[in-house]
């Protein structure tokens, strides 16, 4: 999403905002990753007949949105908004903690798989 899409929800009261002490619109993490977990159930995740991709990743580097961080002691689980998809990754508390993971966040979600099982979508 870019920032005049945000800007624009915003403005248009659809994301709650504060002013910083310059004056400045802010929007909280959590709100923002809040909204865009609720974004994401409201997406269609099948791609449209005759849809052609606008844009793609480089190596399989996803930006996108902490969403939600469980922790334990030894492992965290990342929930992580890329577009409309939302992934999770496994690491170690200790990783979580170090990259400061929290709702709100900034990431790019790397890919890495030997395996990828790709389905055919039936056209009528």
């Amino acid at each position: 999403m870019s920032d005049d899409t945000v800007r624009r929800w915003a403005e248009a009261g659809r994301i709650p905002t504060t002013a910083d002490s310059s004056g400045r619109t802010v929007i909280e993490g959590a709100e923002l990753a809040a909204f865009m977990r609720h974004i994401a159930a409201e997406a269609d995740p099948i791609v449209p007949v005759g849809t052609r991709v606008a844009g793609e990743s480089a190596r399989n580097r996803l930006p996108g949105l902490v969403t939600r961080v469980l922790r334990d002691t030894v492992m965290a689980q990342v929930e992580v908004q890329v577009g409309p998809h939302r992934m999770v990754s496994l690491m170690s508390t200790e990783a979580a903690d170090d990259l400061s993971l929290e709702p709100g966040v900034l990431v790019i979600a790397s890919v890495k798989s030997t395996n990828v099982v790709i389905e055919a979508l039936e056209v009528s």
